[in-house]
């Protein structure tokens, strides 16, 4: 009999590693898929997972699919702000599981944008929400509030995982589950018998973590690196797409490609201002023929001017016989403060321009 049950425990453990071996087959990133949510590389071998995995790669592939080819004008700014922040891209994923990356997506209980902010949890994180602007729609505002909220989790319950769990199903809902499991491991969080979290809250977990996995192979290069740079500037509410890409010398149909779904037309006179997508090659005819034409600025040139020790906006400005405001527009400053060797975009004068060019020549 005891050599009965040896046969069988190895049978088991052979039968587990197989499923691992099979996944890591199939998806070559499903370890650093793992890692990056700080899932126990053991969680591979576990059979709800793998049960899991044959119901739905299928769907999710078809919905990495979908949500790539909406999102393809925002996904290298999300991206940048996740890295920036020092979160991994593959949150991402996270967004694709919420909205499929659909920019104006609301579901049954009000929750908006490609992150599905409720509300309240939206103004909580510094989003403007009511009858007149509503800030969920915006991938920036919308991902940077995403970004502080995970983080916030994060530092709460300790593991990415978690965090990932407590944004679907809230921090209450969360602790709940591991003090009635005594554990806060995902293999006995997700545990169908026992249930200790609510089953949407199970799937949604194993949903990013395939999608991840399905994504990561199928080449997330399609999304993290961008074929241009680009960057987001505001203009008036008046000011068309059409007008706009007549400015900047580019065609119209490009422009709307990258501001697909960002609700302009919806909301255009309902603010002073909106956030549109432009090539970053693009930014210097956006200050030269927009920005600083609009409001009368006779700065007719801009300039490259590298920051050195000791130097301070206004000995810049005084420099070059700009402002300090302008200096700060044109290249999006909230603050006076500078870090040696970044480089400024300095708006000068036509008569300041000949002026160094004489010089040089």
């Amino acid at each position: 009999m005891h050599r009965v049950v040896q046969i069988f425990i190895f049978l088991f453990a052979l039968h587990a590693s197989l499923y691992a071996v099979s996944i890591e087959k199939k998806y070559s990133y499903a370890y650093e898929v793992l890692d990056a949510f700080d899932v126990d590389k053991g969680y591979l071998e576990n059979e709800d997972f793998n049960h899991f995995r044959k119901q739905n790669a299928k769907k999710l592939s078809a919905l990495y699919a979908i949500s790539l080819q909406r999102g393809k004008s925002i996904l290298p700014l999300m991206e940048g702000l996740l890295l920036d922040e020092e979160v991994s891209h593959l949150f991402i994923y996270l967004s694709m599981v919420e909205s499929a990356l659909i920019q104006d997506a609301i579901s049954p209980k009000k929750a908006a944008g490609v992150w599905q902010f409720m509300p309240k949890t939206a103004r909580y994180y510094k989003l403007e929400v009511n009858h007149e602007n509503d800030e969920r729609y915006d991938v920036r505002a919308a991902t940077l509030a995403a970004i502080t909220y995970l983080q916030r989790l994060k530092k709460e319950f300790g593991k990415w995982y978690l965090a990932a769990i407590a944004y679907n199903c809230g921090e209450g809902c969360l602790k709940k589950a591991i003090q009635k499991a005594n554990s806060d491991a995902l293999d006995v969080l997700l545990d169908t018998n026992e249930k200790f979290l609510p089953k949407e809250t199970r799937e949604y977990i194993e949903k990013i973590l395939l999608l991840a996995m399905i994504g990561e192979e199928k080449g997330q290069d399609s999304f993290v690196t961008p074929t241009q740079e680009l960057i987001e500037v505001k203009i008036d509410s008046h000011t068309s797409l059409l007008k706009l890409a007549t400015i900047l010398n580019m065609d119209k149909k490009e422009l709307s490609k990258l501001n697909v779904d960002t609700h302009l037309n919806i909301r255009k006179n309902k603010h002073k201002k909106m956030k549109v997508i432009i090539p970053l090659e693009k930014i210097y005819l956006f200050y030269l023929k927009y920005k600083l034409k609009k409001h009368s600025i006779n700065y007719d040139y801009l300039i490259s001017h590298c920051v050195r020790l000791g130097e301070t906006l206004e000995s810049i400005a005084e420099k070059y016989a700009s402002t300090v405001e302008e200096i700060k527009e044109v290249n999006h400053l909230s603050k006076n403060d500078l870090e040696v060797d970044c480089m400024l975009i300095i708006p000068v004068s036509q008569t300041f321009f000949n002026k160094i060019w004489g010089n040089q020549h």
